[in-house]
C-alpha cells in the first residue's frame, strides 16, 4: 500500500498524540499522587518530532497496517520508553541537564525522586499499553513486547548504551548501536510486527537510521548552543563521551552520516510502500543535517 508521505505523517502525528494522551490519562486516574501524575504529562510533552513512533507507523503503513489500533499502541509504547530514557539521562547521576526540549528538565521542575519515579512509571506504562491491546492480535502483541524489552534492556538495549559510559574502553559502534540505535531498531521491527510481517528483516534499516541519528546528534552537540538545541550543548566534551565529531571531525562526520543513510535506503525490505519509505529516509536526512551545514553540503541527500 503506497501512501502520500506528508499527509500520512500528519495523520501519524494525530494517532501518536492521541494514543500517548490516552495512556497518560489512565496513569493519572485518581486516587493517585498528584505531583507524580503531573510529572508523567510533563515528561511526554511537548513531544518534539516523535521520530521513533513516526518511523514505526511509516513501516507499518508500508506493510499494510491492517491492525491500526495495535500500531497506535506500539507507537505510544515506544515513545513512552524514549521519554523515560530522556528523563533518566537528564538526572544528576548522568548528564545533570538543566533543560530538555526548551523547558526545565523534569528533575529540575519536580525533584529528583519524582523524576526517577516518572521515568520508571513510563517504562511500566509502555508494557501496560501493549498488554491492554493484546486481544487485537495476541501473537503480534507478544512479539511487540519482546522487541521493546530487547531494545530497552541488556545486553544491547538503551540501558546497555548508558552502561557503556562507565567502561574504560568503549566500542563506539556498539555504544551508538545501544544508546541511540536500539529504539530505532525497535521502531522498524515493531512497525513490521504490528502489520503482521517478520520484524527481523527490518533490523538493518533501524540500525542504520539510529546510527545516522547519533552522528547527527553528535554534530548538533558540537555546533549548536543551548538555545538552539533546547537542552545543554557541548555535553560530549564535558562528560568525555565518545562521539563521531571527535573521531572523524565535522566534515568527516557529515560524510559518514551521508554514507549511513545511503545504506539505509538500500536496506529497505521489499514491501508495497518501499518507495515512500525511501522518501521518508531522505526527509529524515534533511531534518537530521545541522542547518548550519546544509547549504555548504548541498549534496547530503543519500541515494543520488
Amino acid at each position: 500500500m503506497a501512501f502520500e508521505c506528508e499527509d500520512e505523517i500528519m495523520g501519524f502525528s494525530t494517532r501518536i498524540e492521541a494514543a500517548i494522551s490516552d495512556a497518560v490519562n489512565l496513569g493519572q486516574t485518581a486516587p493517585s499522587p498528584a505531583k507524580l501524575a503531573s510529572a508523567l504529562r510533563y515528561a511526554v510533552s511537548p513531544g518534539g518530532a516523535r521520530i521513533r513512533p513516526t518511523i514505526l507507523m511509516s513501516v507499518a503503513a508500508a506493510c499494510g497496517d491492517d491492525r491500526p489500533e495495535l500500531t497506535n499502541a506500539a507507537a505510544a509504547a515506544l515513545e513512552c520508553i524514549h521519554c523515560a530514557s530522556l528523563v533518566h539521562d537528564d538526572l544528576p547521576c548522568f548528564d545533570d541537564a538543566e533543560t530538555r526540549r526548551g523547558k526545565p528538565s523534569l528533575h529540575r521542575a519536580y525533584s529528583e525522586p519524582l523524576a526517577v519515579l516518572a521515568g520508571d512509571s513510563l517504562i511500566v506504562m509502555a508494557f501496560q499499553i501493549l498488554t491492554r491491546h493484546a486481544s487485537i492480535d495476541p501473537q503480534r502483541a507478544i512479539g511487540l513486547m519482546n522487541i521493546l524489552a530487547e531494545q530497552t534492556g541488556m545486553p544491547n538495549g538503551i540501558c546497555a548504551g548508558q552502561g557503556w559510559e562507565s567502561e574504560q574502553k568503549i566500542d563506539l559502534r556498539a555504544y551508538h548501536r545501544a544508546k541511540t540505535g536500539a529504539l530505532f531498531v525497535a521502531a522498524t521491527q515493531m512497525g513490521a510486527i504490528a502489520a503482521g510481517q517478520d520484524g527481523a528483516q527490518w533490523d538493518e534499516l533501524g540500525s542504520r537510521i539510529g546510527e545516522a541519528f547519533q552522528v547527527a546528534d553528535d554534530l548538533r552537540d558540537a555546533l549548536y548552543n543551548e538555545a538552539e538545541l533546547g537542552k545543554p550543548a557541548g555535553q560530549d566534551d564535558l562528560h568525555g563521551r565518545p562521539n563521531a565529531v571527535a573521531e572523524y571531525g565535522i566534515e568527516g562526520a557529515i560524510s559518514h552520516m551521508k554514507n549511513i543513510l545511503g545504506g539505509a535506503i538500500s536496506s529497505i525490505p521489499r514491501c508495497p510502500g518501499e518507495a515512500m519509505l525511501a522518501k521518508m529516509v531522505n526527509a529524515q536526512a534533511e531534518m537530521l543535517t545541522p542547518v548550519k551545514w546544509r547549504s555548504k553540503h548541498s549534496n547530503l541527500h543519500p541515494g543520488e
